[in-house]
């Protein structure tokens, strides 16, 4: 083994290692099993690297993103090291090569996607030549308790053994407590050396601000148009979001040239075109990035001066890590977080979608056998949709009730037809998912340090008491994203009065609103978000502190939390009264800002703030917009009362909104919309683009339109059944109906009518024979490709998405991502292929 201080100056040229590393590397070298917690741009990287070459051999890295792994393989390349790399994105010859150059020695690494793990014979080949060291990246992936879990990620521990006695390093930038102890269990990791620290980032400023829809875009280009806020991250809560940024910001901020600012990066682009702009941004060809949250880049750029989250994060893990990619290199660097109550409405939303319920979990394990089976089969058995069905799978997996095979196909583990084998783990992670949301919320609605907030969140409580000093709550005076300002003659005599009532006894904010019943000038009595504006600015001034504290209930026996006012001892000082430091926010979601700019965590905004949300995001409404979503409310409120839950369970505002703006009139065209999946287009996907084709005045059956989803009556039988909008008129229908009015819309008799599936014909009775020879040639394609893959038909291309293809014939990656079955990863891998069959 080498002098690792010899060796960190001879092939990575430092003189000197950073806070922590050292330790980690002379245990990792040592040939202990390591957990190393490390926030994003401290060094983690090098804590594996450096151990790895100090005991010889070849290293084997786990990395989940192919960015990630190719921009690490690349700089150790270009240290002069011997570096191979095994993801989807290479061919069978480069893949193959990489596998007998490790089984040679020839590597000093050799970095592989987790998933590879699953490939028939690959664990073997690894446990041919034991590596000497074995890195887990990410590893935060392996937990169900985490922000980011990955089913392939929670089989590595089956897998872990056979290449003892290396040691096992497993790193990650964002893990709770209960993260890491899960992180040691799945991974078997033997009497780990635990380092856990470090979480704080001196150089980061930290904002947060309440802030309606509308208004984040225009934001965010007034913050950027400063040269020094760039470079910068945008992070958009959908691919369409990101691409309407994206254009926004190179249309609002002008360089000088004709060059652009800003580029949309997601899963859904080209892998070409993700590549591109990832070197532009590496290279300082282009400034600002917007990425999807969903989406980790995998960017290792040092100079980030500004990262904007344009919604609300699903949990406190995934927003450390996402702003850990600012100030990399030391320097000055803010991170602003814009949200609103719709944020959580959203991601409540699609914890719903992603979640199925535990019945539907309960179904798929009925069938599961210790034998692999192919997915489709099984979820026709069950007349269930395959979307459905993969959700309910990864979730068993997640369970440790099922597990896959690299052909995608699926059996159970252990006896998971008891559902007490499962069930309580999957309420407890929906439950868990819920709390990660009201973690989030509740860091974005309190005010207290917000560096500090996140250190207590990840357990470092060594380093929870000091104050950052640059935050919007330490710093006030020195925010880019709101301004603040002394207090008004009115807003004094209220400060003054809380701070008098609060000398007599400490007391929860509810009840200090009640007893002191403020009043502003004008005689009304002052709301409550006004009176938590200013606790929050006698807080931020040092004057109070504000705690959550818990009672339970006599009644229900249930835990009910609040919050509760306390002085500090500068808020018992007699100066405390001239309110020497108190700034309350000035930046307006409208003219009377300092009213409507926080509101109290877990509270519900107030249907006039609700209402001035929905009048900014419709206010550039035509007036055909505005009809038809006057039309689709009314049709989502009957929609909703026919289950009995609430109208955002059909679909949000957000998604109406979209719905509104592009008036789809065909399912491809719905299902580009963020928010509207496989489930929601085929439920209701009839009755939307009815109502978006009424506005257009196009009949539904016009020659030239793709057939639609239909509604059919019981006793109606195959594809002549005629669609049914839910608003009651037949398109298509004569005009005069003998039994009602003149020219009255026909109107079916209720409850004589629901939506079943037409029975369907031969696949290629009703193809164009310029059709027939694209299914033939896709046909082929498939076979050839699946043989030499190694894989069935299906997993490539179901039948059901190779006729969609067919009907559809996308001539683009964009049309060809909206298809049902087509993910990033088969656009990845197949969609150059595919599309070259449709554009011949």
């Amino acid at each position: 083994m080498s002098d690792l201080h010899a060796l960190l100056h001879s092939t990575f040229g430092h003189t000197n290692f950073r806070a922590n590393q050292e330790a980690v590397c002379h245990a990792a070298t040592s040939g202990k099993d390591v957990l190393l917690v490390m926030p994003t741009g401290a060094g983690k990287s090098l804590c594996y690297q450096l151990p790895a070459l100090a005991r010889g051999g070849t290293a084997l890295v786990i990395s989940p993103l192919i960015a990630l792994m190719d921009d690490q393989a690349a700089k150790l390349s270009s240290h002069g090291l011997k570096v191979a790399r095994i993801h989807s994105g290479l061919s069978r010859d480069e893949t193959r090569q990489a596998c007998r150059d490790y089984l040679d020695g020839s590597l000093n690494f050799l970095f592989i996607a987790p998933e590879r793990m699953r490939v028939p014979n690959f664990p073997e080949m690894l446990a041919r030549r034991k590596p000497s060291l074995i890195a887990i990246d990410e590893a935060h992936c392996i937990s169900a308790w985490g922000h980011d879990f990955r089913p392939d990620y929670r089989t590595l521990g089956e897998h872990l053994p056979a290449l003892r006695p290396s040691p096992i390093i497993a790193l990650t930038a964002t893990a709770t407590p209960t993260v890491q102890r899960d992180i040691v269990a799945q991974l078997q990791l033997g009497d780990p050396a635990l380092f856990i620290h470090g979480f704080r980032r001196d150089n980061l400023a930290i904002e947060v601000v309440e802030m309606s829809k509308p208004r984040r875009h225009q934001f965010a280009a007034t913050l950027l148009a400063d040269p020094a806020s760039r470079p910068a991250i945008v992070y958009a809560p959908s691919r369409k979001a990101a691409e309407e940024l994206a254009a926004e910001l190179n249309t609002a901020i002008k360089s000088g040239s004709t060059k652009k600012i800003a580029a949309a990066y997601h899963a859904g682009l080209e892998p070409s075109t993700r590549e591109r702009v990832q070197s532009a941004f590496q290279s300082g060809s282009l400034e600002v990035v917007v990425a999807t949250i969903a989406f980790g880049m995998g960017i290792d750029k040092a100079d980030v001066r500004t990262v904007i989250h344009t919604a609300l994060p699903g949990s406190v893990e995934a927003f450390y890590q996402e702003i850990g990619r600012a100030g990399r290199d030391g320097l000055p660097s803010r991170t602003v977080l814009l949200h609103s109550y719709a944020d959580r409405k959203m991601h409540e939303f699609f914890l719903e979608r992603d979640y199925p319920p535990a019945t539907d979990l309960a179904r798929v394990a009925s069938v599961l056998t210790d034998e692999d089976l192919m997915p489709e089969p099984l979820a026709r058995r069950l007349k269930m949709d395959l979307d459905t069905f993969n959700k309910a799978v990864l979730k068993l997996i997640g369970q440790n009730a099922a597990t896959v095979d690299m052909a995608g196909n699926v059996r159970r583990l252990g006896d998971v037809t008891q559902a007490g084998s499962w069930r309580t783990g999957y309420e407890s992670q929906i439950a868990f998912r819920r709390a990660q949301l009201d973690r989030m919320a509740a860091f974005a609605d309190t005010q207290q340090c917000r560096m500090t907030a996140l250190i207590r969140h990840f357990g470092d409580t060594a380093d929870a008491h000091r104050p950052c000093g640059h935050c919007d709550f330490c710093s006030p005076h020195t925010t880019s994203a709101q301004t603040f300002a002394p207090p008004t003659t009115e807003q004094s005599r209220h400060l003054r009065s809380i701070l008098r009532t609060l000398d007599a006894r400490s007391t929860s904010t509810g009840k200090l609103h009640t007893d002191l019943a403020l009043r502003e000038a004008s005689g009304r009595a002052l709301d409550r978000r006004t009176f938590d504006v200013l606790l929050d600015a006698l807080a931020r001034a040092g004057f109070l502190t504000l705690t959550s504290e818990t009672f339970t209930s006599k009644e229900d026996d249930r835990e009910i939390t609040y919050k509760k006012a306390a002085l500090t001892h500068e808020g018992r000082q007699d100066n405390a009264h001239d309110l020497t430091g108190v700034l309350l926010p000035t930046t307006p979601e409208s003219p009377n800002s300092a009213a409507k700019s926080r509101k109290p965590s877990g509270s519900r905004p107030s249907k006039a703030s609700l209402k001035l949300e929905r009048e900014q995001t419709t206010a550039a409404y035509t007036p055909a917009q505005r009809d038809l979503e006057d039309r689709l409310r009314v049709w989502r409120k009957a929609e909703a009362a026919k289950t009995g839950k609430p109208a955002f369970m059909v679909f949000s505002d957000a998604v109406m909104h979209s719905i509104v703006r592009t008036a789809p009139t065909t399912l491809p065209a719905l299902l580009e919309i963020s928010g509207i999946g496989p489930r929601i287009a085929d439920i209701h996907g009839a009755d939307i683009i009815a109502l978006c084709r009424e506005q257009h005045h196009i009949p539904i059956l016009s020659p030239s339109a793709p057939a639609p989803i239909t509604k059919t009556d019981r006793t109606t039988k195959g594809p002549t059944a005629r669609p049914i909008p839910a608003h009651g008129k037949v398109l298509g229908a004569p005009a005069n109906n003998p039994s009602s009015p003149a020219g009255a819309p026909y109107t079916p008799p209720a409850e004589t009518f629901h939506r079943t599936r037409p029975t369907q014909p031969d696949p290629t009775e009703s193809l164009t024979p310029d059709q027939l020879l694209l299914d033939e040639k896709l046909r082929t394609w498939r076979k050839s490709e699946s043989e030499r893959l190694g894989l069935p038909q299906f997993f490539l291309l179901s039948s059901s998405t190779l006729r969609a293809i067919v009907l559809l014939r996308p001539t683009t990656t964009a049309q060809l991502q909206t298809i049902p079955g087509i993910g990033p990863d088969k656009i990845e891998k197949f969609g150059p292929d595919i599309l070259a069959l449709c554009n011949a």
